[in-house]
C-alpha cells in the first residue's frame, strides 16, 4: 500500500481537492486545500513502512495507537489537531472537518479498485486506524478552539454591555447631580424646569436598572417601546439637560427653534440618551468658551439632528474609529469611550443613522438621521 500511495500521491491529492471544492460552503483556496492532505499521506506511508520493517509499535509512534490512546502526542495527532484548528479559522463546520478525511479514504479506495491494487487486511486496518485517529484529533481540537472562541466572545459582549450600563447610569446621575446643585444654589422649586430635568434623570436611571434586570431574567436584549413623538419637545428636553453641563463648563449652547409639526418614531428614552451622549461629548471636547450648536430640521422624508462643536477637528483616520466601544481619541480620558458607540447602537435600532463630519482645525458635526413622521 505504501508504494501505491507514494506513486499516486499527486493524483490522490487532486481527487480530494476536487471532492472538497464541489461541496457547498467551502471558501478555502486551492493552496489551502492542498496543505493538509499531503502531510497525512506522508505520515500514512511512513506508518505503513515502519510497521512492515519494525512491527506495529513503530507505526504507532507516528500515527497513534488503535482506539485513540496517546493520539494527541503522536506526530499524526499533532498535525491533525493543527488541521482542525486551521479549518475553524477558515469558518468550516465540524462535519466538513470529518469529510476532509473521508474524501481521502474514498479516493484511496476508488483508485485501488480502478487499478486492481492488492492490499492486505493489515494494511487496510492501519489505514482505518490512521484515519480514525486523525479525525478524532482534528475534531477534538476544532471543538476546543471553537469553545475558547465562543467563551472569549461572550466575555467581550458581557464586558461591553456592562460598560454601556455603567456609562448611561453615570450620565443620568451626573445630570441629576447638576440639577440638584442648580436648585440648591438658586433656591429653585422642584416643580420648575430644573426639577423636571432631575425627574427625567431619575426616570432614566430607573429604566436602565429595570431593563438590566429584565435582560438578566430573559438573557436577551429588551428593545423597548417605539412611539411617535414631537421633535420640538424632544429637542427641548435634550437642551434642558445639556444646559446644566454647558453652564458648568462655561460653553454657550445654541439651539434654534424647531418646526412643531415634525415628529420622530422610536424609543424616545433611548434616542434622548443618544442625543445626550452627543451633546455631552461635544461640550466635553469643544474648546473653552466656544459654542456648541444643536439643530433639528427635515430633509425630505428624514429628520436630521445635528450637534456641532469646535473641538479642533479629528485626527486623520479617526472618523469611524471613534464609534468603536472603549475608543477615546481626545486628551480627556475621564469617560469609558462608550458614549458614541451607545448612541450609534440606539439610533440604528430605530432605523436611523449616526454619522460624523470632520472639519479640520475647526470641529465636528454629528448627525442623527431618523425617519420623519407628523408630530402627534
Amino acid at each position: 500500500m505504501y508504494d501505491f500511495l507514494s506513486n499516486n500521491a499527486d493524483d490522490l491529492v487532486k481527487r480530494c481537492v476536487d471532492k472538497v471544492a464541489k461541496r457547498p460552503n467551502r471558501h478555502a483556496s486551492e493552496l489551502q486545500l492542498r496543505n493538509g492532505i499531503p502531510m497525512f499521506l506522508s505520515q500514512l506511508v511512513r506508518t505503513l513502512k515502519a510497521e512492515e520493517q519494525s512491527g506495529s509499535a513503530a507505526g504507532m509512534v507516528i500515527s497513534g495507537a488503535s482506539g485513540g490512546e496517546d493520539k494527541d502526542v503522536s506526530e499524526m495527532g499533532v498535525s491533525a489537531a493543527a488541521h482542525g484548528s486551521a479549518l475553524l479559522a477558515l469558518g468550516y463546520s465540524v462535519d466538513q472537518v470529518v469529510h476532509d478525511y473521508g474524501d481521502l479514504c474514498q479516493a484511496i479506495t476508488d483508485m485501488a479498485v480502478e487499478r486492481d491494487a492488492p492490499f492486505s487486511v493489515n494494511e487496510f486496518r492501519t489505514l482505518n486506524r490512521c484515519l480514525d485517529n486523525a479525525i478524532a484529533s482534528a475534531v477534538t481540537e476544532f471543538n476546543l478552539q471553537r469553545d475558547v472562541s465562543l467563551a472569549e466572545r461572550q466575555l467581550v459582549d458581557t464586558n461591553q454591555r456592562l460598560g454601556f450600563l455603567m456609562h448611561e447610569l453615570r450620565n443620568s446621575l451626573s445630570v441629576a447631580t447638576m440639577a440638584v446643585a442648580a436648585m440648591e444654589s438658586g433656591q429653585l422649586s422642584v416643580t420648575g424646569a430644573t426639577g423636571a430635568v432631575l425627574k427625567r434623570s431619575h426616570t432614566a436611571m430607573a429604566r436602565l436598572i429595570t431593563l438590566s434586570l429584565d435582560d438578566v431574567r430573559a438573557n436577551g436584549v429588551v428593545g423597548g417601546q417605539k412611539d411617535i413623538f414631537s421633535l420640538a419637545v424632544f429637542i427641548h428636553d435634550a437642551r434642558e439637560s445639556a444646559q446644566l453641563d454647558a453652564n458648568a463648563r462655561g460653553c454657550p449652547l445654541l439651539v434654534p427653534p424647531v418646526d412643531e409639526t415634525l415628529g420622530v418614531q422610536g424609543n424616545r428614552e433611548l434616542l434622548l440618551a443618544a442625543l445626550a451622549n452627543l451633546l455631552h461629548n461635544a461640550l466635553k471636547f469643544t474648546q473653552a468658551g466656544t459654542t456648541v450648536t444643536l439643530t433639528a430640521k427635515e430633509a425630505g422624508d428624514r429628520i436630521l439632528i445635528v450637534v456641532r462643536d469646535h473641538c479642533g477637528g479629528l485626527p486623520a483616520g479617526d472618523a469611524e474609529k471613534i464609534f468603536s466601544p472603549f475608543c477615546q481619541s481626545g486628551d480627556d480620558r475621564s469617560g469609558l469611550g462608550l458614549g458614541l458607540s451607545i448612541a450609534r447602537q440606539s439610533i440604528t435600532q430605530d432605523g436611523g443613522l449616526l454619522t460624523v463630519e470632520n472639519f479640520p482645525r475647526t470641529g465636528c458635526a454629528f448627525t442623527m438621521n431618523l425617519p420623519r413622521h407628523p408630530a402627534p
